[in-house]
């Protein structure tokens, strides 16, 4: 009778889970754009990554309120001029091979009303030196990508800037 019972539970969960599934993949056409995008940052290549977004970008950097393409820009911009050495890196603390950054595209079926959605997620760690200061800073990232008519259309930064803005900030004051 147990194992009648057990079948039957079983066979419930199984019945009720949701078989639309989410697709998550690495190595697929998406994840290897973003790679390549985040190569064309590291090489301060704005018209390579301005080919992958869209017009009507929004970019929400730690914030609810969006920037665009012209406010990334500016923000690459200043990287490039006060940090050198710039890089990113993703590695476990048990001495597993550096990955530059870890991506995965995940699809997401249409629920609640919200279409079907395709977004790259990206972890890393933004690697650089202040050019004024000559500090190393290492900055955890996150940074999400919504795919729409194969080009970016949403981005979600979230990273903690206080090392950055203050090495910005130094490098503004000493221009003065």
């Amino acid at each position: 009778m147990r194992k009648l019972i057990l079948i039957l539970i079983t066979s419930f969960c199984f019945a009720c889970t949701n078989n639309q599934g989410v697709m998550v993949t690495f190595d697929d056409e998406k994840s290897n754009l973003i790679r390549a995008h985040y190569q064309n940052y590291l090489s301060n290549d704005i018209e390579g990554l301005k080919s992958l977004w869209s017009p009507d970008l929004k970019i929400y950097m730690n914030n609810v309120e969006s920037a665009g393409v012209d406010d990334i820009v500016s923000l690459i911009t200043a990287q490039h001029e006060n940090f050198s050495d710039i890089s990113m890196s993703f590695q476990d603390d048990e001495g597993g091979e550096d990955l530059g950054i870890w991506v995965q595209t995940i699809t997401y079926p249409a629920n609640n009303g919200y279409p079907e959605t395709t977004m790259t997620q990206t972890w890393f760690t933004w690697n650089a030196t202040g050019k004024t200061s000559g500090n190393n800073l290492q900055v955890p990232a996150h940074i999400g990508f919504q795919w729409g008519d194969g080009r970016i259309v949403k981005e979600w930064h979230n990273f903690d800037p206080s090392s950055m803005m203050a090495e910005l900030e130094l490098a503004s004051a000493q221009s003065e």
